[in-house]
């Protein structure tokens, strides 16, 4: 095991007889893509977060809660082929009235055995179609805030990919300088004193 003595911060840019210009390039050029890393991971973690609160936002101020009747009695248990009873719950034609007025009709998940008439109530769109109940804010804020980290992450693998391409090709520039100069000074090294 080789010694290598204490840890000396920032040396690449202190002055050193030793250094050469490639290791102060590569200070440079680590200090720039960890720069641009962060940058880039909190800037697109903050775009996506947003766009998405917002979009759970407008989702909760247009979608409203309609009540449904069903139009038949639901089957009294589950299918034999279900995989699983989700509480005794089974599909179920119903209709509703959708915002513009007009009726409509599809089927829903409801309890099993439940009567013609029973009202269920559903969320619907703009358009009166169906769908699920919006976000609450707490929801939508650990939502916009897991998609918002990962988008950030993601982001900022970017810059360190291209760091690490960018650090690899110095660092094999800087092996063909020291290999000019050996083959330059090595054999200087090995002829015998007299």
């Amino acid at each position: 095991m080789a010694f290598r003595g204490r840890k000396v911060w920032l040396w690449r840019w202190r002055r050193n007889p030793l250094r050469r210009r490639a290791d102060a390039v590569e200070a440079w050029v680590v200090l720039g893509f960890g720069v641009l890393t962060v940058l880039t991971g909190v800037l697109a973690g903050l775009a996506a977060s947003r766009s998405v609160e917002h979009g759970l936002a407008r989702e909760r101020a247009e979608w409203r809660p309609v009540v449904a009747r069903l139009s038949e009695p639901a089957p009294a248990q589950p299918p034999s082929h279900a995989r699983e009873s989700r509480g005794e719950r089974v599909w179920a034609r119903a209709r509703w009235t959708a915002p513009d007025g007009t009726v409509r009709s599809g089927h829903l998940r409801v309890r099993a055995g439940s009567a013609a008439g029973t009202g269920v109530t559903v969320w619907t769109d703009e358009r009166g179609s169906l769908v699920a109940r919006p976000a609450t804010v707490s929801e939508a804020r650990l939502r916009a805030s897991l998609i918002g980290t990962l988008a950030g992450v993601s982001a900022a693998a970017v810059p360190v990919a291209g760091g690490g391409l960018v650090r690899r090709r110095l660092e094999r520039r800087r092996m063909d300088e020291w290999d000019t100069e050996w083959a330059r000074l090595g054999p200087l090294w090995s002829r015998k004193t007299g």
